[in-house]
């Protein structure tokens, strides 16, 4: 009997450990995807304040221009509102004001270009009538420049200087203060 009794405590001992062994495994795996989850995130956002916004060429759609190719590297000399939207946006909307008004004051210096997403061209076009843009607006159809620029909510502004640099990301509606703001520190 005592000999049974030692092999069940001996059983028990080794079940405990194995449980402990076992959970700890887990914590430490655990531990280690959350890490890996953490930098993959951190990594999305890879252009920031500081570097050197990435060159694209998209297709302009306005109704006053022909349609005509623009490239971030041509408009070099100029400061750069890159600004992406959609019409399916409500603080992407509200903000299109602000930015036609400011447009004509500040058009010899800085280039607004409003990188739309909508699938439908005829959509934009009615949008673009709507407000009376005539700022250019380009149709990123395939979301190559928006994954290119990492972005996630909309609307995302990347306020981009003379030589290329960007200055600053907001993300969300901007006000006709903050949009003046970032054009004055982008002015050449």
């Amino acid at each position: 009997m005592g000999l049974e009794k030692a092999r069940k405590k001996k059983r028990n001992k080794m079940k405990k450990r194995f449980f402990y062994r076992t959970a700890v495994l887990i914590i430490l795996v655990g531990a280690v995807v959350f890490a890996l989850v953490a930098n993959l995130n951190q990594d999305k956002e890879i252009y920031r304040a500081g570097d050197y916004a990435p060159d694209f060429e998209l297709t302009q759609i306005n109704k006053y221009n022909e349609e005509e190719s623009i490239r971030l590297s041509d408009l070099q000399g100029k400061g750069v509102m890159l600004n992406f939207w959609g019409t399916f946006c409500p603080p992407c909307e509200a903000e299109m004001p602000y930015m036609e008004s400011l447009y004509p004051e500040y058009a010899d210096d800085i280039e607004i270009v409003a990188v739309n997403l909508d699938s439908s061209e005829l959509v934009i076009h009615r949008f673009i009538d709507k407000h009376d843009l005539t700022f250019p607006v380009v149709h990123d159809k395939n979301r190559d420049v928006l994954d290119l620029y990492k972005v996630k909510p909309l609307p995302s502004t990347f306020f981009i200087d003379a030589e290329g640099m960007i200055v600053d990301k907001v993300e969300g509606e901007l006000t006709l203060e903050r949009l003046e703001e970032h054009f004055q520190a982008i002015q050449p």
